[in-house]
């Protein structure tokens, strides 16, 4: 096992997600490799930093609202039930009303699931874009080529990402590196703006719906993340709002045409 192929498993390893036998090649690695050493004890650095300075997040407005909007409204009794027994009648009401309980139920975790996975990943990309920092490992392959950059990922991922120079807009490509974020591999693309970095994650979501870039903050960082042609973008920067949304829309907008 070389240094690429242990980088793109180390984060697996970290969490206990390898198979034995690549648990066990990676761990010869590591003991024979002081760089890789030193990444996996930057990785638990940034995990101990992470529980400790965890936080719990309140409800959104927007779920706050699509809770509401999932309410039950208040249903009128249609005329032939009137005329059902009294016992009948609320044995019929009763069983409208579980129903409706489940559906609200139901309605409302998966808003909730939703809020908990993105948050998920929104965490989890924050927390490598500060790990590329700490650790010296910004880039993989360091070029302001975007035709240099694109095929180095060739044979790396199973995908091929969209990458695009937009120095001319004052956001310049400075390279790209490989991650693994959300149990898979995934490309990552640098691009600067005065001493600011900006991490942009790309990983393929087959059958997911296109969804317009959408701003969060995770512990002080920026991120914005949307969905397009079968493929989910975050990016994440130090970087205020205003600009990072801008990129966004540099690399969102020739997409829509």
């Amino acid at each position: 096992m070389n240094c690429d192929e242990a980088r793109i498993l180390i984060h697996g390893h970290s969490d206990g997600e390898l198979e034995t036998t690549q648990e066990r090649e990676i761990e010869m690695h590591i003991q024979s490799c002081p760089n890789c050493a030193r990444v996996l004890q930057n990785i638990s650095n940034q995990r101990e930093a992470i529980v400790e300075g965890a936080t719990y997040f309140k409800a959104s407005p927007v779920l706050k609202r699509r809770i509401q909007a999932a309410l039950p409204r208040q249903q009128q009794v249609p005329v032939p039930l009137l005329e059902i027994g009294r016992p009948w009648r609320s044995a019929v009401q009763a069983f409208v009303a579980i129903v409706c309980v489940l559906a609200l139920t139901w309605s409302v975790v998966k808003l909730e699931t939703i809020s908990t996975e993105t948050d998920r990943i929104g965490e989890e990309v924050v927390a490598s874009h500060v790990r590329s920092l700490m650790a010296t490992h910004l880039t993989d392959v360091a070029s302001t080529d975007q035709h240099t950059v694109k095929p180095w990922f060739n044979g790396k991922v199973d995908f091929s990402p969209s990458v695009v120079d937009l120095a001319s807009e004052g956001f310049p490509l400075i390279g790209g590196r490989l991650d693994y974020i959300d149990r898979r591999p995934v490309a990552v693309l640098i691009y600067q703006r005065r001493q600011h970095f900006i991490n942009l994650f790309i990983w393929p979501v087959d059958g997911k719906a296109d969804q317009a870039p959408a701003a969060r903050t995770y512990r002080g960082y920026h991120v914005v993340h949307w969905t397009q042609s079968a493929f989910d973008f975050w990016a994440v920067s130090d970087l205020n709002q205003k600009e990072l949304e801008d990129l966004t829309q540099l690399l969102w907008a020739p997409k829509k045409h």
